[in-house]
Parts: structure tokens; C-alpha cells; sequence
């Protein structure tokens, strides 16, 4: 519904249009601009009592004062959805780009959804199987989380996040899964990488992508996180399922953040970007959870470059204030050839403990987990201090610690791009690695768990 035109632009200033201020006109409202017969879509983005900013869904160019007629639709920007949507790609503004066709829509939803209520929240607790050894055992993502992927320029996060989407799932029977994917700012190469991938894996029935690549409009990338978690909400809250929603990368979304912002000439915050950039990714992230009364639930992965991998930037930093940890990728292992190449000093999940243990993962998670990180760690400090006194210095027992470190990147955390490990399995490869270690020494783990999973019990090679 079209509820005002205006004629009176004030000027431009790249994809953005200042116009007089008509009354009535909304934050966010859609409006149509003509230039020369042509129809261009944009979005309100600042209402004063004289100017109104328009940020245009693509060029700006040839809209000029006199010759360009504005139109003001009285709606916010909404997409169609469905669960048609399932198996399709789409770009940023929910268009279909796989050559289908359109899907047709059961309604039409805003993309700024709203953040779960506070009050009708439950606290997320149950396992998400990525498939993934160092994930599952280390930093388990638990459904209603969001975990963060930091990684550095160069690093195989594309990877990751494409394997984590052809093998997520959850356990229990019956349970209705989903994954929505979106790509924004991504070169040419990775966008086809993604595409390639999405239509090759047997998951793509399951999945929802979006993709925005760097050639797209500004406001299209501004637009594709929301797009997505619209999306996703649709499928979590109206039909039951549990979405697993992975953004990357969330850099370039901040990127394109920081360029509207100088457009405005707004006052920088830290490193130019806007202070209210904690704020607008708050808005997103917080659409992650459970609720009360409700079967589905919400997960997001949001993945991540760190401009010279300084975890001190403030997108990873403002993103890990929000998020309830974070899962960082080391170049150092990249380089020892470890894939996928995980810091487990620098990673946390704060929810795992909620979301491992009996009828969730296993029994033995936990200790697992403890004595995993107590072996690896004294490993790690014996490898510094090799460098200064020598091996020959070294008794038998630090001998095996210093083997343990080696063998838990190789065999734990190493693991292959297309293979798909169950938590079982993960949590056996930790049990063959405690059987290089004298049994005396797995100080995290009670008698009785030893007794029921260390190898040389089961298989009966001792009493």
C-alpha cells in the first residue's frame, strides 16, 4: 500500500537518498523509487523532523531531485515463507537464485522478528551432534545456543562450516531437524564453492541457503543475517523443528555496517565502526533459544574472520559478550596440518556442561572431557619446555604426556573433511588415547568409569 510520494530529494551520498521528512514515515519502512521508468526498492534507515535517509537496494545512481518520484509503502521489509523453502538457495533478500521457481508463501514475515521474551525463555540443554570430535567432546553445542566460530583470514572455516551442515543432527527419535545456511559478503570463488556443495550433499533436502556475495548491494548484505533467522524462526516455532543456523561471514556484515555508518557521518565508535554495533548484533543473536510451550528450537553458529586475528577486535570481542562462547581456529595447527585446526585453550563452550552426560551424550563425557584437557595441557607445557632443556631431560612418565599431546591433535582433533564421527565414536578415539598413559595418572576419571571404558577392560585384558 502506497501511502506518500515525494519529489524532494535533498541529495545522495552513495547508496543512501536524504529526503524531506514527510509525516508518518517509519524506521524501516519500504519504499519504491522511480528513475526514468525504472523501479528501485529501498528502505528508511533515519527519521528526523526534517531529513529522511533512504538506503537504496542497489545504485543510487541517476536519482536526482526533480527527475526521481519516492513512494513510501507503510510496510518494513517482509519475506515469503515456507517450507518449500527447504532444499532451495536463495540471495539475500530471499529471491531464488538454484533456477526453481518461486516458492509460493504460506505468510509473509517481518525480518526483524523480535527477541525471545526473557520470561517464557528455558535454558538450553540438549545436544547438537556436529559429527565433528573436537565439537561434540570438547565444546558441545547444546540446541537454543549461540557459539561463535572465530577464525583468521586463509583459515578453512568455509569448510568447516559446510561440513557441519551436512552432518549436524540431534539425538532422539522423531525429532525434526533443519539447517539454514547464509553466505554474506563471499567472493565469487566462495560462493560457488557453497553452491557447489550445497547441491552435491544428500543433506540439501533438510537446508535453506542464503547468499549474499560481495558484489551484492550493501543493504542486501545488511539484510541476509535477518533474512535467514526469519527463516529459521519460521521453521522453529511454527512447525517444531530444531534449526541449526550458521552465518558467515559476520565480518563483512559488520563491514558493510561500518560503511552506511560513515555514509551517515555518524560519530565512529572503536576502529570506526558504529557504536551501535554490539546493539545490532545483540538484535540478531538474541533470536537464538527455547521457549516455554514450544517444541522447536533455535541455534546459531555465526562464523567469523578476525582482521589479522587479533581476538581483540571488536567484532569478536563485541560478539563474545553476546554469545555464550566461542570456538576459535588456530593458524599454528593450520599449519601442523590439523584439520579442523582448533584451539582448545582459547575455545569454550558455556553450556556444555548442561548439555552432556547421561541420556544426553554419554556417562563419561565429562570426565573425558576433564582428563582430556589435563593430559593435552601438561603435553603442551612439556613441548615448551623441550625447547630449553631437550628431551634427554625428560623422565618416562613426561615422555608419555609430551606423545599424548602429538596423538590428541593427530587423532582427536584431526579428522577428516567428509567423515562424520558419533559422539561414541569420539569419545572412544579419547579412551585409546588414555591407554598410552599409565592408568594411574587419569586423575579426572573415577575407578569405576575406568573399569567400564578404558580398553583394557573391554576387552578384557586385565581385572
Amino acid at each position: 500500500m502506497i501511502t506518500k510520494a515525494t519529489r524532494q530529494i535533498i541529495g545522495t551520498r552513495g547508496v543512501l537518498v536524504f529526503v524531506k521528512a514527510l509525516g508518518g514515515i517509519s524506521y524501516g519502512e519500504l519504499v519504491e523509487i522511480e528513475v526514468d521508468g525504472d523501479t528501485r526498492l529501498g528502505q528508511v534507515i533515519d527519521v528526523s523532523k526534517d531529513v529522511a535517509v533512504i538506503q537504496v537496494f542497489g545504485s543510487s545512481l541517476g536519482i536526482t531531485a526533480g527527475k526521481t518520484v519516492i513512494r513510501f509503502r507503510g510496510e518494513t521489509l517482509s519475506i515469503p515463507v515456507s517450507t518449500d523453502m527447504l532444499g532451495r538457495i536463495f540471495d539475500g533478500l530471499a529471491r531464488p537464485i538454484d533456477g526453481g521457481p518461486p516458492i509460493v508463501p504460506e505468510e509473509y514475515l517481518d525480518i526483524h522478528g523480535a527477541p525471545l521474551n526473557p520470561a517464557i525463555r528455558v535454558p538450553p540443554s540438549e545436544f547438537i551432534e556436529t559429527g565433528v570430535s573436537v565439537i561434540d567432546g570438547m565444546l558441545t553445542l547444546v540446541r537454543g545456543q549461540k557459539l561463535p566460530i572465530f577464525s583468521g583470514s586463509g583459515l578453512p572455516h568455509n569448510r568447516i562450516a559446510m561440513q557441519i551442515v551436512r552432518q549436524a543432527a540431534v539425538k532422539g527419535s522423531g525429532e525434526k531437524f533443519a539447517v539454514v545456511f547464509g553466505a554474506v559478503g563471499v567472493t565469487h570463488e566462495e560462493a560457488m564453492f557453497f553452491l557447489n556443495e550445497l547441491r552435491s550433499m544428500g543433506a540439501l533436502d533438510r537446508t535453506i541457503a542464503f547468499i549474499a556475495p560481495a558484489s551484492a548491494p550493501t543493504v542486501e548484505k545488511l539484510a541476509l543475517p535477518r533474512v535467514a533467522l526469519t527463516a529459521a524462526e519460521f521453521m522453529a516455532w511454527r512447525y517444531d523443528m530444531h534449526v541449526l543456523t550458521i552465518l558467515t561471514d559476520m565480518t563483512n556484515y559488520c563491514e558493510a555496517l561500518k560503511e552506511v555508518s560513515a555514509a551517515r557521518e555518524e560519530v565512529p565508535g572503536r576502529r570506526g565502526y558504529p557504536g551501535y554495533m554490539y546493539t545490532d548484533l545483540a538484535t540478531m543473536y538474541e533470536r537464538a533459544g527455547r521457549a516455554v510451550g514450544r517444541k522447536g528450537s533455535m541455534t546459531i553458529m555465526p562464523i567469523l574472520t578476525m582482521p589479522d586475528d587479533d581476538i581483540t577486535h571488536p567484532i569478536p570481542d563485541l560478539t563474545g559478550y553476546i554469545t555464550e562462547g566461542q570456538i576459535v581456529l588456530s593458524r599454528d595447527m593450520w599449519r601442523k596440518g590439523i584439520y579442523p585446526p582448533v584451539d582448545v585453550f582459547l575455545s569454550l563452550s558455556r553450556l556444555m556442561k548442561e548439555g552432556i552426560g547421561p541420556g544426553k551424550t554419554r556417562e563419561d563425557h565429562r570426565e573425558v572431557f576433564a582428563q582430556l584437557m589435563a593430559a593435552y595441557s601438561e603435553g603442551v607445557y612439556l613441548r615448551e619446555l623441550v625447547t630449553i632443556v631437550g628431551t634427554e631431560s625428560l623422565t618416562a612418565r613426561d615422555r608419555k604426556f609430551l606423545e599424548f599431546a602429538d596423538l590428541f591433535e593427530r587423532r582427536f582433533i584431526n579428522q577428516g573433511e567428509y567423515e562424520r564421527r558419533t559422539i561414541e565414536q569420539s569419545l572412544d578415539i579419547a579412551w585409546d588415547l588414555f591407554a598410552t598413559l599409565p592408568e594411574d595418572e587419569l586423575r579426572q576419571i573415577r575407578s569405576e568409569t575406568i573399569k567400564k571404558y578404558h580398553p583394557k577392560y573391554r576387552k578384557g585384558g586385565g581385572s
